[in-house]
């Protein structure tokens, strides 16, 4: 069974950073550290929100280095962009709604016109499919993935998004890095190998996280 801890109560956490504007979001760390992008509020998106983010990071930021990231389900693109924030090697952001992906876009030229990211506008299921079909143009580095879709998607879903982590996770290199955003409905021990994963709760929103090399408790603090 995975082993769930309760996060940081972060309705009590009070943040020394400056909040995000209205309508953006914060990358909380990094190379843009304190730089915000644009949100359009649309709730197709539904960001993870910053404190959120912050936790998430305080617990895997030391392991993004070095590694390529996958933003599934990317919505505004922040998990991606924050990767690359903090040392990825390259961004991929999957997302299928367009006025969504014009937006994030738009934010990675706000940025970085040159910052290594490949947006794909797609369906995260059919691009997951057509990516694992074609091993050659895996990248080689560690992989750090984050799983973020609807949260109802977790209750309509299931048998695929288990599929897709489960795929992807067989596919990815050593050393590499698997984060999945739930919330209480879906059940962690569903997940493939869940003896491995370590839960933080950050209600509503539940983070699941593996390493696919062994993962001691030592090596995931209660830092968020």
């Amino acid at each position: 069974m995975p082993r769930i801890r309760k996060g940081r109560n972060l309705a009590n956490w009070k943040n020394p950073r400056p909040q995000a504007d209205g309508g953006k979001l914060r990358i909380v760390g990094g190379q843009f550290r304190g730089r915000q992008i644009s949100y359009s509020g649309d709730p197709v998106t539904r960001p993870m929100k910053d404190n959120v983010r912050e936790a998430l990071f305080n617990l895997v930021g030391g392991w993004i280095k070095g590694k390529a990231a996958f933003d599934l389900f990317a919505g505004t693109g922040a998990m991606g962009l924050e990767a690359i924030s903090r040392g990825a090697t390259k961004a991929y952001l999957i997302e299928r709604h367009f006025p969504t992906v014009r937006l994030i876009r738009e934010n990675v030229c706000e940025l970085d016109p040159e910052m290594p990211v490949e947006i794909a506008s797609s369906d995260t299921f059919f691009w997951a499919r057509q990516f694992l079909a074609n091993p050659q143009k895996w990248p080689s580095e560690p992989w750090v993935i984050f799983c973020c879709p609807p949260y109802s998607f977790f209750v309509d879903k299931t048998d695929e998004l288990l599929e897709l982590i489960r795929s992807l996770l067989e596919a990815s290199p050593e050393d590499s890095l698997f984060v999945v955003e739930s919330d209480e409905r879906f059940d962690p021990a569903l997940l493939p190998q869940a003896d491995r994963w370590r839960i933080r709760q950050y209600s509503p929103a539940r983070i699941s996280v593996y390493r696919t090399d062994a993962l001691e408790d030592s090596e995931v603090g209660d830092g968020a």
